[in-house]
């Protein structure tokens, strides 16, 4: 039996779900990459503790799939094993007058919405940042001046061989679009959130002026994973990529944003190898103007990069 299978012999008897040769075009933003072997979507900690268990016991590493909205999948697809969460992973709860609790799965727009529901400050920056909690808490997504070390307090997860933790303050080692977990094979769980009460009306006016400045200044009408360059020290990607006369340009379907510099989009028919290639002249031909060396924001999964 190829080990492919014992896997999907362990999730039948612990009835997880799974779907195989998943086309990842329909799970990540940019609409665009080959099939996942097999995606395997645990129900709730219990199968996912038992799952991790599988793979660590055929030294299998999974990859784990939040809401595709900011990595690029190799047009090949990925081999092997890949996990999403399932809807149990999709909960919030108050814990106290100003603490909420709520699962990996979370998307951010309902976060956001408890948080105003509840009268509580401190999330509006996320609010239409397309992903999940646990992946914002990975990254430490931000945005008009927030992120998410202002507000997150510690995260559970599952390490790869099945195992509970937490992470908490320090610990959680928050930077520029970076954490702990960036550097360790850990699945988040669950996120503790510490905001202030605030008044709601003036929440919900934050939240809606922040998602205008969305709709005025990036291209939402096209397929993306947000901003594909780190802001590099000092400037903006963006601005550096308009200065070299680069907004329109394309490779096949992918193109640099007409109307946001920062942004690739797939303006139709894209493939991976195209966005990827774009985003590879783009640099270089910043850097021979400019000096300026962009790191990639988005995070690459598949064999050739």
């Amino acid at each position: 039996m190829i080990v492919i299978e014992r896997i999907i012999e362990s999730a039948e008897k612990i009835g997880c779900e799974y779907k195989l040769n998943v086309p990842m075009s329909e799970y990540t933003s940019f609409k665009t990459g080959g099939a996942a072997e097999a995606m395997f979507l645990p129900s709730n900690e219990v199968q996912l503790r038992r799952l991790l268990s599988a793979c660590a016991e055929e030294n299998i590493t999974p990859f784990v799939l939040g809401n595709g909205s900011n990595i690029l999948v190799s047009d090949e697809g990925i081999k092997g094993v890949t996990i999403r969460l399932g809807s149990n992973f999709d909960q919030i709860k108050l814990l106290d007058e100003a603490t909420i609790f709520c699962t990996a799965g979370t998307k951010l727009a309902k976060l956001c919405s408890f948080a105003l529901e509840n009268s509580l400050t401190g999330l509006e920056f996320a609010y239409g940042i397309p992903g999940t909690a646990g992946g914002a808490a990975y990254m430490n997504a931000g945005a008009y001046g927030g992120e998410m070390k202002d507000v997150l307090y510690c995260c559970s997860h599952i390490d790869f061989g099945g195992n509970p933790g937490r992470l908490m303050g320090e610990q959680l080692g928050l930077g520029y679009r970076r954490s702990a977990y960036t550097d360790k094979y850990f699945v988040i769980t669950g996120l503790t959130l510490k905001l202030q009460k605030g008044d709601k009306e003036q929440i919900r006016a934050k939240m809606s002026e922040l998602m205008q400045r969305r709709i005025d200044k990036q291209p939402l009408d096209l397929p993306s994973a947000g901003s594909f360059f780190k802001r590099p020290e000092g400037s903006f990607a963006g601005a550096l990529i308009e200065q070299c006369g680069l907004k329109g340009f394309s490779v096949g379907g992918a193109q640099v944003s007409e109307k946001h510099a920062g942004f690739i989009v797939n303006k139709g028919g894209a493939t991976t190898a195209d966005i990827m290639e774009l985003g590879r002249l783009v640099s270089q031909k910043v850097f021979e103007e400019t000096g300026v060396s962009l790191e990639r924001e988005v995070k690459y999964i598949g064999d050739k990069n």
